[in-house]
C-alpha cells in the first residue's frame, strides 16, 4: 500500500511538472526543444494519412451500407468478435416480392410472367451486390480499419511518449540553468544526460514507426486497386444481367398493349373534360389525313362513305364530354354508348364513331371499349 501511494504521489508530481512546463512553453516563458525537420515532416505526413484514411473509410462504409442502424449493428458485432449475420440485399428482397406477387396475379398472365422474369433478375443483381459488398469489406475496408485501430494507435502511443520525454528533457534543462551550487548543478546535469538519452531513444523509435507510413501507402494502394476491380466486376455483372433481362422482355414487345386500357395511352395523356375547362382542347387530338376522310372546299374535313373495309366494330362508352372541332369529328356526351371501328391507315389515336345516322372521328382517349 505504501509503495502504491508513493508511486501515485511520484506520478502526480511528474504530471504536474510536465503540465507546468507545457503551460510555460505555450506562454512563451520557457524554452522548448524542437524536433528535427525530418521527424516533423514524418509526423505531418502521418497525420495527413490518418485523417484521409479515416474519411475514406467512413465514406466507403456509407457507400457499402447506407443504413446507419445496420452499420452500428455491424460495429457492435465486430467489437464482440462475433460473426455478422447475413442480410438480404434490397435487390434480393425486391425480387422476392415480385415472385410472390406473380403467384397472386397468376404466373400464366402477361403481368405475372413478366414479374417472375424481372424478379429472378433482381435476385441475381442482389446476389452480385452481396458478393461486391463482401469482397470490398475484406479487401478494402478491413486493411483501412486495421491501420486506424492498430498501426495508428501504436504510433499515437509512441508520439505521446516522445512528447513526455521532450517535456522531461526541457524540465532538466531548466533545472540546470536554475542550479546555483556546484553539487546541485552536477546532479541536474546528470539528470539532463539521462533525459537526453531517453529522448533520443524515443525519437528514434517514433521515427522508425513514422517511416513505416510509406509501407502503409503501398498496402493501401494495392487495396485500392482491388476495390476498383471489385467495383468493375460488380457493375459489369449488373450490365450483363440488365442486357439479358432486356432481351427477355423484348421477346414480348407488345405484351402490354393487348391488356392496356385504351383510355390511358402512353403517347397521349388522359384528357380533361371540355365541360370542366371551357375552351381548352385536350392534348393529342390533332387531326391527320386518313383514308375515308375528305376535305371540303371550305377546308374542313368530313367523313365520307367509302368502300374501304372497316375493322373491329365494337361498342364503346364515352368517358367525357367532347365537342367536335370540325365536321369530320363527332361530338360526344359522357356515359353514352356508341359504335366505333377503324379503317386501314387511320391514326391510332382516333376511331370512327357512329351514333344512329351520325358518323365522325372520335378520340380514343375519351372512350372505354366494351367489346
Amino acid at each position: 500500500m505504501d509503495f502504491n501511494l508513493k508511486k501515485l504521489t511520484s506520478d502526480a508530481g511528474v504530471f504536474f511538472t510536465r503540465a507546468v512546463q507545457f503551460t510555460e512553453e505555450k506562454l512563451g516563458s520557457a524554452e522548448k526543444t524542437e524536433l528535427d525537420t525530418h521527424l516533423e515532416n514524418l509526423i505531418a505526413r502521418a497525420d495527413c494519412t490518418k485523417n484521409w484514411t479515416e474519411k475514406i473509410f467512413r465514406q466507403t462504409e456509407v457507400l457499402l451500407q447506407p443504413n446507419p442502424s445496420a452499420r452500428i449493428e455491424e460495429f457492435f458485432y465486430e467489437k464482440l468478435d462475433k460473426k455478422i449475420p447475413s442480410r438480404t440485399t434490397n435487390g434480393e428482397l425486391l425480387g422476392q416480392y415480385m415472385l410472390d406477387a406473380a403467384k397472386d396475379f397468376g404466373p400464366g398472365t402477361p403481368y405475372g410472367s413478366t414479374l417472375i422474369t424481372v424478379g429472378e433478375y433482381q435476385i441475381r443483381l442482389g446476389g452480385a451486390e452481396r458478393e461486391f459488398l463482401q469482397t470490398s469489406a475484406i479487401n478494402f475496408l478491413t486493411p483501412l480499419r486495421n491501420f486506424l485501430e492498430g498501426d495508428w494507435r501504436t504510433i499515437s502511443k509512441e508520439r505521446r511518449l516522445l512528447e513526455n520525454r521532450r517535456l522531461d528533457l526541457d524540465i532538466c534543462k531548466a533545472r540546470v540553468k536554475k542550479a546555483k551550487q556546484a553539487e546541485a548543478k552536477a546532479a541536474a546535469e546528470q539528470e539532463l544526460r539521462v533525459a537526453q538519452t531517453e529522448f533520443d531513444r524515443q525519437a528514434e523509435v517514433t521515427r522508425l514507426l513514422l517511416e513505416g507510413i510509406s509501407s502503409t501507402h503501398v498496402n493501401h494502394l494495392r487495396c485500392l486497386h482491388e476495390f476498383v476491380e471489385a467495383q468493375a466486376t460488380y457493375y459489369a455483372q449488373c450490365h450483363q444481367y440488365m442486357q439479358e433481362l432486356q432481351k427477355e422482355l423484348s421477346r414480348y414487345p407488345n405484351s402490354f398493349a393487348s391488356n392496356a386500357n385504351p383510355s390511358t395511352s402512353a403517347t397521349c395523356p388522359s384528357p380533361v373534360s371540355s365541360a370542366t375547362l371551357p375552351g381548352v382542347s385536350p392534348p393529342c387530338l390533332a387531326s391527320t389525313s386518313t383514308p375515308g376522310i375528305a376535305r371540303e372546299p371550305s377546308g374542313q374535313l368530313k367523313i365520307q362513305d367509302v368502300q374501304q373495309p372497316s375493322t373491329g366494330h365494337r361498342k364503346a362508352k364515352v368517358l367525357y364530354d367532347y365537342d367536335a372541332h370540325d365536321t369530320s369529328e363527332l361530338s360526344l356526351l359522357a356515359d353514352e354508348l356508341i359504335t366505333v371501328y377503324t379503317v386501314p391507315g387511320m391514326d391510332p389515336d382516333w376511331l370512327v364513331g357512329e351514333r344512329g345516322n351520325q358518323k365522325g372521328k372520335v378520340p380514343v382517349t375519351y372512350l372505354e371499349l366494351l367489346s
